[in-house]
């Protein structure tokens, strides 16, 4: 946590503990207590308002470091901040209970009050410390030569930062290449001065940022405004928020980018702005890229989906917002994926979510029982709108502007994109008789949309020749794009020409030329530097008129891409580094398959080529239409190796959803096959010289790439080449077939396995055979179209010992598990390598309906035990299956105990999950020793308390059977585990039983009071303090005590606790003769120093056995501060 999060807690502290006085002081002949605690807060609010003047102005890093270690969760500030809130959510006048009596007031918040006097008491302490330890950082050097060393420790510091921030900025890139930020900021820059206001305003959005309705759907007409309000509502959340707790994401859905935005992309989206700014949470994403980098590949929906319940947990709200649903694509169901697992995230962690969208059916019933708030242009926001692009327009009176404002706000009737399209429509009016007859034929209502992208037309139709054609080539190419292209693409797309040889980088249109001849069709969002059309609605009018409009454009633009690709610069084939193939490099940009691109000498080329980028990934979409037009050019850039190779390595780039399997060797049929270009690939074989069943370097033939697409004619075409193997195995000994089943290609299988070349069951370097393979893509009419053939083995292993059947129960394809299972030669309960069956697999999963089909067999064995000793059932409770777990007790054959070879049972896992459904299910069979220990001597209790699952706690104490004191192997005891690890309730709940040892010590003398005061849990520290049974002064192995702990590790507010105990000898010396004072200044502990100083009981200047005093230790680390404390305590 930096300083200005500090800051931005402090205000939120202070203007909470406003409100809070002023309603206190309502109370009318209020107790001493109520007086006191307003009198402490009061103060409270002047020191940290003190304090974060300090923060924003302070240059000692060692200052800000102990302060921010006052704000950490669950500390000094945290604990204030919640009890405050806690109070506010008391008293506020919104709160039935401001009804009642002031003496009913005060009985129902006293508690409330006793806890924020005693955490604004203790805080005031240590930030008056605070404030007076920033005096002594401003102070002069302890020695001037050590100036120097003293000087680079915080760059030593940074660069370590430094070198951790760029690896997680390297994850999180890796996670999502997508800027949306930067595509807020451009929609909220467009945005006039208080526009928006009634949406902010309305009782619906403030309910639902109150969180009273955790749904909110806003749907709208086009060109309402819909991208704006939810642009206004996220910029809101952020001006409204602070601090770390309340996480924002969003999605800004676009017609453009449909072919990269499926639903594990926008889901990784929303993960990469909630741990973006927050590595301490990123350990989710960190293990899916140390899975899924190694492998090439990318992780799915269900992954991410885990990871960001994993993240949401860290906050105490999250709001996601999305734009735009409409424009997510459905045909591949995208659309319906993200809805529903945005909705599974919103049930299991409550999160808050907006969406905004069309009027379309397939939307709207997916909202249709949740709040709705229509977004229509608001008359008064049209208004300003217009008044806010008066400069753009041509001189007018007074008088003139106001009868723009009312005509435009008059005839948009709800569509603001109508509002633009109009002031757009006066820009070169500069008398008022235009003026008035434009705007006395502005189109109304809702047909008015295509009648105003008429007149644009119209109007770019009337401008010079040279005017109109690059309007013309422009909106065309912006229409046919396959995604949003930058301003660099854009201007070179168009500067390029046929025939060109090599770019003149002097003849490259400027984007502004382009811009201001398109009417204002075209727009450029600065921060993300994209163009693109106006509106969706734009881009619907030009798809329909686009064929007579500009019937040349797809010819036009296609030529464009294949002659950037032939340019001279890239008949040198692909980038090499240092003498080297740069995908033999060491420098990394992206592992696919094995091989690494050299990240410099390839992004050079992609740098100062703006446009080969996008060429080389959808110069084959714009090709298709216009293959037999275009042969000529497009053959000479197929035979040429070098230009080929060039494309090829450059569809490797990453970022993309392109395919990533060329390799050396790539040829310009491989090309067409691969992108399903039947005419071209024909030329190819008929003219360009070239062998049909050519081998690139991983042995891929054109047939196995065109396979591997789908794409049916052109394999039948290739299958009846002589020189075509249909059978050919590549080094991964895969076949055509095993491509086409690998994608899930039904047709071409069926046209490979009815040759007599072709063997529709053999094993590929896995073992896998194309069965296995379609089964684990749960292509279940290839599955059927196998499993039918006599010479497919339907139970073949592979080299893990997995069968088809289990891959379809890890994947929890139902009716494959069912086609398969129903087959007499399909063995239902087969074992792999690891002595793990397919129902393991399915219980892994949590695929409860798989589970439920193999379960309901006799020939499944639901007790077996795989080499590590456990069962499904153990699986399941350490999963939390709950549906699961009862479905396995069902069966009599299931042991509800059952130990693995580490002697845990299934109730140890889900006590140590926090399970409390599937720990109540299991003591309900009656067949649970609650006591049971396994190999290291953990009980269910010892592994609940140490992860703080409280429910699960008490569900065991309730029991009035379990151990509350047994030790594990170390002497550890539950409430030793509980805190250590800062787990108050569950300390609570321990102590209330009255059967524990509140001094019990481990194997290494550590008690429950010093690692508790070891990791600065206040709160534990608290609890033990008030049972006063503990022993303050219990020293560990080492002479340490829970004081010793405390200071050496900084903790203030703890040490504050212990002393103010009056119980604790402060001066005490460990087996070192190392006293807390020691400790603390050694550790450069301003806070913790002053607080020992203050006792006026400790020897400053005392020696331990190495003759080192505070002082020494202190003055040896630079600690200034605490250098200046320790002399002024020896002075006279």
């Amino acid at each position: 946590m930096d300083g200005l999060s500090v800051a931005a807690i402090i205000i939120d502290i202070v203007q909470i503990a406003g409100s809070v006085i002023a309603y206190l002081t309502d109370i009318k002949d209020a107790p001493k207590e109520c007086t006191r605690c307003l009198i402490e807060i009061s103060n409270s609010n002047t020191l940290l308002l003190r304090l974060e003047d300090f923060l924003s102005g302070s240059t000692s890093q060692i200052w800000c470091a102990e302060v921010q270690a006052l704000a950490v969760k669950d500390g000094p500030i945290d604990q204030y901040q919640v009890a405050l809130q806690h109070l506010h959510a008391k008293v506020h006048p919104s709160n039935r209970m401001r009804k009642l009596a002031n003496i009913l007031i005060w009985n129902l918040i006293k508690e409330e009050i006793a806890s924020t006097l005693a955490r604004v008491e203790r805080l005031n302490t240590l930030v008056s410390i605070a404030l007076e330890l920033d005096h002594f950082n401003l102070s002069h050097a302890i020695k001037d030569d050590t100036t120097s060393i003293r000087n680079a420790l915080p760059t030593l510091q940074a660069v370590g930062d430094t070198q951790s921030l760029q690896e997680h900025n390297a994850i999180i890139e890796w996670l999502s290449p997508t800027n949306y930020p930067s595509q807020l900021h451009d929609i909220i820059t467009q945005r006039q001065e208080g526009t928006g206001q009634w949406f902010l305003d309305s009782s619906e959005l403030k309910r639902w940022i109150e969180g009273s309705k955790k749904i909110l759907f806003c749907p709208g007409i086009p060109g309402a405004g819909k991208t704006m309000m939810a642009a206004i509502a996220i910029n809101h959340l952020y001006s409204i928020t602070a601090g770390n707790k309340i996480g924002i994401a969003y999605l800004f859905c676009n017609y453009k980018a449909q072919i990269n935005q499926s639903a594990p992309s926008l889901l990784a989206a929303l993960l990469k702005q909630l741990v973006q700014n927050q590595p301490e949470i990123a350990a989710p994403v960190t293990q899916m890229y140390e899975l899924h980098s190694k492998q090439g590949s990318r992780p799915s929906s269900s992954e991410i989906l885990q990871a960001l319940q994993s993240v949401c947990s860290s906050y105490t709200t999250i709001y996601l917002v999305v734009d735009a649903l409409d424009e997510c694509s459905d045909g591949d169901g995208a659309r319906r994926e993200l809805i529903s697992k945005l909705r599974e995230l919103q049930v299991e962690r409550g999160v808050q979510l907006l969406c905004t969208s069309r009027f379309i059916s397939e939307v709207t019933q997916e909202f249709q029982s949740d709040p709705t708030l229509e977004v229509r242009a608001n008359e008064e926001d049209v208004r300003r709108f217009v008044l806010g692009q008066m400069s753009r327009l041509p001189k007018y009176s007074e008088q003139l502007q106001r009868i723009i404002q009312d005509k435009i706000t008059e005839a948009v009737d709800g569509m603001f994109i109508l509002a633009r399209l109009y002031v757009e429509f006066l820009r070169d009016k500069r008398r008022k008789r235009e003026v008035l007859s434009v705007l006395e034929q502005l189109p109304k209502g809702f047909a008015a949309l295509g009648n105003a992208y008429d007149k644009a037309i119209k109007q770019i139709d009337e401008q010079l020749p040279g005017d109109r054609l690059l309007a013309r080539r422009a909106i065309s190419w912006l229409t046919y794009a396959q995604r949003p292209l930058t301003t660099q693409e854009i201007c070179h797309a168009l500067s390029i020409m046929p025939g060109d040889k090599a770019l003149d980088r002097d003849d490259i249109y400027e984007v502004e030329s382009i811009i201001s001849v398109c009417a204002g069709l075209v727009t450029v969002q600065k921060e993300s530097n994209v163009v693109q059309l106006v509106h969706y609605t734009a881009q619907e009018y030009f798809e329909r008129v686009r064929s007579e409009w500009n019937p040349g454009a797809q010819e036009e633009i296609a030529v464009a891409c294949l002659t950037y690709l032939s340019l001279d610069t890239f008949r040198s084939g692909r980038c090499r580094s240092r003498g080297k193939d740069v995908f033999e490099s060491s420098n990394i940009i992206e592992n696919v398959g094995g091989r690494e691109a050299d990240k410099e000498t390839l992004e050079q080329r992609l740098t100062e080529n703006p446009f080969f980028e996008y060429a080389t990934h959808y110069w084959s979409e714009h090709v298709r239409p216009v293959q037999s037009t275009i042969s000529r050019l497009a053959l000479c850039f197929l035979c040429d190796d070098g230009l080929v190779d060039s494309t090829a390595q450059a569809a490797l780039t990453p970022n993309t959803n392109h395919y990533s399997v060329y390799s050396n060797g790539t040829t310009g049929l491989h090309l067409t096959a691969m992108h399903g270009l039947l005419y071209l690939t024909g030329d190819l074989l008929i003219d360009g010289n070239i062998r049909a069943d050519f081998k690139d370097e991983d042995g891929r033939t054109p047939l196995s790439m065109a396979a591997e697409q789908g794409h049916e004619l052109l394999v039948k075409l290739l299958v009846e080449q002589d020189d075509v193997e249909a059978g050919f195995r590549d080094k991964n000994d895969r076949t055509p077939l095993s491509w086409a089943v690998i994608g899930g290609h039904e047709a071409v299988v069926r046209l490979l396995v009815e040759r007599d070349d072709v063997e529709a069951d053999f094993r590929d370097t896995s073992g896998r055979t194309p069965l296995a393979w379609a089964v684990k893509g749960g292509h279940e009419a290839v599955v059927r179209l196998l499993v039918e053939r006599d010479d497919v083995e339907a139970n073949s292993k592979d080299n893990n010992g997995w069968t088809p059947l289990t891959w379809a129960a890890l994947e929890g394809y139902e009716a494959v598990v069912r086609l398969l299972v129903e087959r007499d030669d399909v063995e239902p309960d087969p074992r792999d390598r690891y002595d793990q069956t397919p129902l393991f697999q399915a219980v892994m999963k949590g695929h409860e309906a798989v589970v439920r089909l193999l379960v309901g067999r006799n020939d499944v064995d639901a007790n077996s035990k795989n080499d590590e000793g456990d069962t499904p059932l153990t699986w399941a409770a350490m999963s939390g299956h709950e549906t699961i777990v009862k479905l396995l007790l069902e069966r009599d054959d299931v042991k509800a105990d059952s130990k693995n070879n580490e002697g845990r049972t299934p109730l140890s896992y889900a006590a140590e999950g926090g399970y409390e459904t599937v720990v109540k299910l299991l003591f309900d069979t009656g067949k649970v020793d609650v006591n049971s220990t396994d190999m290291y001597g953990y009980t269910a209790l010892s592994r609940a308390a140490r992860e703080g699952h409280e429910m699960v706690v008490e569900l065991l104490l309730d029991t009035r059977k379990v151990d509350v004191d047994l030790k594990d192997e170390n002497g550890r005891s539950a409430l030793l585990w509980a805190a250590e690890n800062g787990h108050g309730m569950v300390v609570k709940l321990l102590l209330d039983t009255g059967k524990v040892d509140v001094n019990s010590t481990d194997m290494y003398g550590y008690t429950a009071l010093s690692r508790a005061a070891r990791e600065g849990h206040e709160m534990v520290v608290e609890l033990l303090l008030d049972t006063r049974k503990v022993d303050v002064d219990l020293k560990d192995e080492n002479g340490r005590s829970a004081l010793s702990w405390a200071a050496k590790n900084g903790h203030g507010m703890v040490v504050k606790l212990l002393l103010d105990a009056g119980k604790v000898d402060i001066d005490s010396k460990d087996e070192n003769g190392r006293s807390a004072l020691s400790w603390a200044a050694e550790n450069g502990h301003g806070m913790v120093v002053k607080l020992l100083l203050d006792t006026k009981k400790v020897d400053v200047d005392s020696k331990d056995e190495n003759g080192r005093s505070a002082l020494s230790w202190a003055a040896e680390n630079w600690h200034e501060a605490v250098v200046e404390l320790l002399q002024s305590s020896l002075s006279p």
